[in-house]
């Protein structure tokens, strides 16, 4: 189980059984598959629109936020399917904390302990960058339908002072982003991602 702090994709798109976040292993996306009606998902009040998959990663902006190279906001959907129960999910859990440990700071971690209705499940809050943006990323990792899902929401700020303006909006904005992704209940199953268009 990770470790209870109050301290605690790479940037928030996250690839293989590590999160890392497009800003670091940014994915191919000038071949990305289209369709008519790409799938949509909603979170916080937003509506998300699929825009790129591939091995198991899932990445959905806004509408208005279709730039790949430049979003603002993104909810990044990772399917693990070797993460089939409580254990198998904290090492999951403790792998991505450990790889955002060493890309960026963590700002916070939490667990949520198993009941009887639910399996235990994760948090962990990172400030990632690359000197040209700061990212905030909240990642919940949790199994979804049996099958170890992370959930993540990240929002970019730009630009080489970005740490003054990322600082207002993680006051303003973070615990409720936290709140909300723990409490969400729109993440999609594995059997439903996999039907997705893929990037070659």
């Amino acid at each position: 189980m990770i470790v209870q702090s109050r301290l605690t994709h790479g940037l928030a798109a996250i690839a293989s059984l590590l999160v890392i976040s497009s800003a670091l292993v940014a994915p191919d996306h000038a071949h990305s598959a289209t369709q008519a009606k790409p799938m949509t998902l909603s979170f916080n009040g937003v509506v998300y629109v699929h825009r790129w998959s591939k091995n198991g990663q899932n990445e959905f902006t806004p509408e208005n936020d279709k730039d790949l190279t430049r979003w603002q906001d993104m909810v990044t959907i990772n399917v693990h399917d070797k993460a089939r129960d409580g254990d198998q999910l904290a090492v999951l859990a403790n792998s991505v904390l450990g790889n955002y440990q060493q890309h960026g700071k963590i700002l916070r971690t939490d667990s949520k302990p198993r009941t009887p209705q639910r399996p235990a499940e994760h948090l962990i809050v990172a400030i990632l960058g690359n000197g040209a943006l700061l990212e905030a990323v909240f990642a919940r990792v949790v199994l979804v339908d049996g099958v170890g899902t992370i959930a993540v929401y990240s929002h970019r700020i730009y630009g080489k002072d970005a740490s003054g303006p990322m600082g207002e909006w993680l006051k303003a904005k973070g615990p409720s982003i936290e709140q909300k992704l723990m409490s969400w209940d729109g993440i999609p199953p594995a059997s439903t991602l996999k039907q997705l268009p893929q990037s070659q």
